[in-house]
């Protein structure tokens, strides 16, 4: 009996041990999003003239968004790491005029 405990014991550190890994690399991901997210909008915002209605995190949620979508063409034209940086800061850039454009129409 305290053999069958034993190793359910250890089964279980065992199952905790990978559920707590994997969460860890899933935060440690998400957080790098963000942070590239948050960077990506930020240039986006820079090209963009004039002042724009969106808080921060709408500019990383855009930011995600754009480094997805320039990740994705960039990869389909076979293009460099250097040019798919470049085509995501370009597409944020659409993103945050489009978006903010429709912030001031729906503040009006």
């Amino acid at each position: 009996m305290s053999v069958v405990l034993v190793l359910f014991l250890l089964a279980a550190i065992v199952v905790l041990a990978v559920v707590g890994w994997a969460a860890l690399g899933l935060a440690s991901v998400l957080l790098w999003w963000a942070l590239i997210g948050l960077i990506i909008g930020g240039l986006g915002r820079l090209i963009v003239p004039g002042r724009q209605a969106i808080g921060i995190l709408t500019t990383a949620l855009l930011g995600i968004a754009a480094s997805l979508l320039g990740g994705i063409v960039g990869r389909a034209a076979h293009l460099g790491h250097g040019l798919r940086f470049l085509i995501a800061i370009g597409v944020a850039a659409v993103l945050v005029a489009v978006f903010s454009s429709g912030q001031r129409t729906q503040a009006s």
